[in-house]
């Protein structure tokens, strides 16, 4: 596993590389010159990732579901499969994107060693003025016969991650938010903190965590590394739970 930045992670597995949220453009917008702005540039560029088998994007939000990457990522991997949620597929096609698949809560993709499983977690969607909420969001749950990884997307904490380890059991590495949480009165219901982060790990009872969403765009008021220490203080609080984060570029070998 290597974390590329915000929600964006390299996954290889038996040969088989996933990509989840990749966003690869210097700004979280549809704008070239206005919207947020990267603070650290891609652990590594998209035209320097070796073949793609599968991309999984969690909701349309500009930072996570970046077009000008994904049509990128269509054109150098042809045979890449793209997994979306419902609404979003129209998208893809427009831009002539091949391979895409969209899909509502609990709806799964099964290819050779790999299940693909859409998750429900507390979020929205919206890319213009008038289609709030007129497409899903979740997180991507990845079961191979040796162990489970679960990507959350973006979230408030709720108790969707109890239901999901109860309908498809604990994941052994989980990829959590834990920024872009202040002002918390009113980011809360749609982001969560350091703390709500720990205990979705808990709810979910993964093995190993990682700490993800955060440290690459400002999005909201907290400094840029006040997640990771939080993260510190939180995991001391919880008997030193298995939840790190990670430096951009940096290789985590699974088992």
């Amino acid at each position: 596993v290597i974390w590329i930045g915000h929600s964006t992670f390299l996954i290889k597995k038996d040969g088989t590389t996933i990509l989840t949220d990749p966003v690869f453009s210097d700004r979280a917008s549809p704008f070239k010159n206005i919207g947020p702005k990267r603070l650290i540039p891609p652990a590594i560029p998209l035209d320097k990732i070796p073949n793609i088998d599968f991309v999984t994007v969690s909701h349309n939000h500009y930072d996570h579901l970046d077009i000008k990457s994904l049509i990128k990522i269509s054109k150098k991997h042809p045979k890449a499969i793209f997994l979306v949620p419902a609404g979003d597929l129209k998208l893809l096609k427009r831009k002539r994107i091949k391979n895409a698949y969209e899909f509502k809560w609990w709806q799964s993709f099964k290819v050779s060693n790999f299940e693909f499983i859409f998750t429900p977690v507390q979020h929205w969607s919206k890319r213009s003025l008038f289609d709030r909420n007129k497409s899903l969001w979740g997180g991507w749950y990845i079961k191979h016969k040796e162990y489970s990884l679960y990507h959350a997307g973006d979230t408030g904490y709720s108790n969707d991650f109890k239901d999901t380890k109860i309908k498809l059991g604990s994941p052994k590495y989980a990829f959590i938010p834990i920024g872009a949480y202040d002002p918390e009165w009113f980011m809360a219901e749609s982001h969560v903190n350091p703390e709500d982060a720990v205990q979705i790990m808990l709810d979910l009872e993964a093995e190993k965590a990682f700490g993800m969403h955060w440290g690459t765009f400002s999005l909201t008021d907290e400094d840029t590394i006040e997640p990771r220490e939080r993260l510190k203080n939180a995991v001391k609080e919880n008997n030193s739970i298995d939840f790190i984060t990670l430096k951009p570029g940096k290789i985590i070998n699974l088992e």
